[in-house]
């Protein structure tokens, strides 16, 4: 093999001390169900081999952990490299390989989370040594912190008792890259999500008789009927933002459950929805709306039985991402992957909870989201390799937006 062919592979393939990184990593199961701890206590130990002083947040249980790590003196703000550990499920997907051993393809690595986003995570936990080597001599002079999160797929839940813990210990990084697969592309803005219960109460009574109950099913009807046309307003009125796929805010209804029989008038009707803002949109205002409608309803039902009624919940919600283009830390992330251009995603993303500490925060990460949450999830390694020749720049640049 001649020098440029040679010159040429390495640059399309990651090392190979990431790709054990990465496939140690795919091999731990963190669907978000389940415990992380396996792969954080593997990846503290790592981390404080190489010199990191670690911590750990815990969810209440104590199954599963958030980990911060810092490279460096901690009383200077340095950059901090952010990703979840949990995973989607891979129940009722037909995946033509293990999905928790990796396996390469076609230039391909293929497994549950190789995208989203262990191979973001194996890529900076291999470039810890070479890190802490250049703290040690200078060449670096801010600190590198580790974010590895858990419950990330289901609300971005874990990372918030990490930044809890940061600020009530007065750590102020200077940035923050969370490593979403993008394509390599910085992102600069995704939009809030926010996720609703909605149980309503009513009262039984035989079909024959549907004066004497309240129709749970068919008062959760008019508030879902409600809800989407509120989204077809925000679909033709909301003040657009081209930048984004779909550029203006949504609603969706997702889940719904209800009924016993045919001929009984139900009592229970569950629903939940969903609910994706523009990073400058009102939720609360959208959400005030929505609960007016559920009153009005629920005065109706109360006029037949006072005991019927509508629960709503707001189960969870998300900061969207709202950066410039002009940040520091976008120019600064733009450089150092060559990239001239910065974009904008609608899903939902650790980063807006960053900036809302007062942590500059941008996205950029190896892989295509396309692939993430499907049966044979991939991340291209040239992709990944493109991931590591941006942590190398770290070292030739330093840290300064």
């Amino acid at each position: 093999m001649n020098a440029a062919t040679e010159s040429e592979l390495s640059s399309s393939v990651p090392s190979a001390a990431a790709r054990s990184v990465i496939e140690r990593l795919i091999g731990f199961k963190t669907v978000s169900r389940d415990s992380n701890l396996g792969l954080i206590e593997w990846a503290r130990d790592y981390l404080h081999g190489v010199g990191a002083a670690t911590r750990l947040t815990y969810d209440p249980t104590g199954k599963k952990a958030n980990l911060f790590a810092t490279l460096g003196d901690s009383k200077k703000p340095g950059l901090i490299l952010s990703g979840h550990t949990d995973v989607v499920p891979i129940d009722g997907q037909n995946w033509d390989t293990d999905p928790f051993v990796a396996v390469e393809r076609d230039g391909k690595l293929y497994a549950r989370g190789s995208a989203d986003m262990k191979g973001f995570i194996g890529i900076i936990l291999a470039q810890a040594p070479k890190f802490a080597a250049a703290l040690r001599d200078g060449r670096l002079d801010a600190p590198l912190h580790y974010s590895l999160s858990y419950d990330e797929e289901v609300g971005c839940i874990g990372v918030r008792g990490l930044i809890r813990d940061l600020e009530e210990h007065d750590i102020r990084p200077a940035g923050c890259v969370v490593g979403e697969p993008t394509s390599m592309q910085p992102i600069i803005a995704h939009k809030g999500t926010h996720r609703f219960r909605c149980a309503v109460h009513g009262r039984e009574a035989h079909s024959s008789y549907v004066t004497h109950g309240v129709n749970a099913i068919e008062y959760a009807a008019r508030l879902v009927v409600f809800i989407r046309r509120l989204a077809d307003r925000l679909a033709q009125s909301e003040t657009r933002d081209y930048g984004f796929t779909v550029p203006y805010s949504t609603l969706s209804t997702g889940v719904i459950h209800g009924g016993i029989a045919a001929n009984v008038v139900p009592k229970d009707c569950m629903f939940q929805f969903d609910m994706r803002t523009l990073p400058h949109a009102s939720p609360e205002a959208l959400y005030q709306e929505i609960r007016a409608h559920a009153q009005e309803l629920e005065r109706e039902m109360r006029a037949v039985d006072p005991d019927s009624g509508i629960d709503l919940e707001w189960a969870s919600q998300t900061v969207g991402l709202a950066a410039a283009e002009t940040d520091a830390i976008v120019q600064w992330a733009m450089q150092l992957s060559r990239n001239s251009q910065v974009g904008k995603v609608s899903y939902g993303t650790e980063a807006g909870l960053f900036q809302k500490m007062g942590v500059p925060s941008v996205i950029c990460g190896p892989g295509d989201i396309a692939q993430a949450h499907r049966p044979n999830e991939f991340v291209a390694l040239e992709q990944l390799a493109q991931c590591e020749r941006f942590m190398d720049r770290i070292l030739d640049g330093g840290f300064a937006p």
